[in-house]
């Protein structure tokens, strides 16, 4: 059986990733791939099953599985509040030929790279600039400006992250975006 592959998208909040991913999943024309589950260590919220929506774990677990070694990528998103992924989730499936897309933060898509070489294709979903990311921010109006401040700042440090990247997609327009990953993606399972 053929193994299957890795596929990370990395993006700053507001450029589009989860949009991207969910049309190589499920939109016209879908590849095949299967969504990462991420771990975390907070209580399951209504409707959300375990092993579907994440891999629920108390923080206890989380921490012995930190220091096991058991994720590939892991982070303290708020103080105590943790998310990962794990590394049999990964290598569960992509043991049976099935391949994984994964939405992580930066330095877990490097880790991820790092761990499994040519095996995985990391991508950096941009925005066309950083004036343009914070009218998108501004528009969505979901955030209060000191919110919308902090989300750019950290935008512009991710952004300093990109040219380690295999490949960069600019999301001036997200259907050539969503189009031009498509793509990528695409000629990378082929291979």
């Amino acid at each position: 059986m053929k193994q299957g592959k890795i596929i990370v998208l990395s993006a700053p909040s507001g450029c589009g990733k989860s949009t991207i991913i969910h049309d190589l999943i499920e939109g016209h024309g879908a590849l095949p791939l299967e969504f990462s589950v991420s771990a975390t260590n907070r209580a399951p919220r209504t409707g959300e099953v375990d092993g579907v929506s994440y891999h629920f774990l108390t923080t206890e677990a989380f921490r012995d599985a930190v220091a096991q070694d058991k994720f590939v990528e892991w982070e303290e998103v708020y103080p105590g509040r943790y998310y990962g992924t794990l590394r049999s989730e990964i290598d569960s499936k992509t043991a049976a030929g099935r391949n994984v897309i994964l939405d992580i933060d930066v330095k877990g898509a490097l880790n991820v790279k790092r761990l499994y070489g040519d095996a995985a294709l990391i991508l950096f979903v941009q925005p066309p600039s950083v004036a343009e990311l914070r009218r998108r921010l501004e528009h969505r109006a979901t955030d209060a400006p000191e919110v919308i401040d902090q989300r750019v700042a950290k935008a512009e440090y991710e952004l300093s992250f990109a040219p380690q990247f295999d490949r960069c997609v600019v999301n001036d327009c997200l259907r050539q975006a969503v189009d031009e990953t498509r793509a990528i993606v695409s000629r990378f399972l082929d291979a």
